[in-house]
């Protein structure tokens, strides 16, 4: 995908990991959305960069997985 970015995290509120993640110290990816797109980023590191996909890359994304 071309459509990504990588995003300054300060600027977003609103994540929200998984329910699937479980409340253990693992591996577990956060994300936040809004009209413009879906930001991705590690749980581990807060204040570190985030993927950032259009509305039209996040859907061909979350399909591309479902297949």
């Amino acid at each position: 995908m071309t459509d990504r970015a990588i995003a300054d995290t300060a600027t977003l509120s609103g994540w929200r990991k998984s329910s699937y993640s479980g409340n253990e110290a693992g591996s577990c990816l956060e994300v936040v959305d809004d009209r413009t797109g879906v930001a991705v980023r590690d749980s581990k590191v807060v204040d570190g960069p985030a993927v950032v996909f259009s509305v039209v890359g996040w859907t061909s994304f979350i399909a591309a997985l479902k297949d």
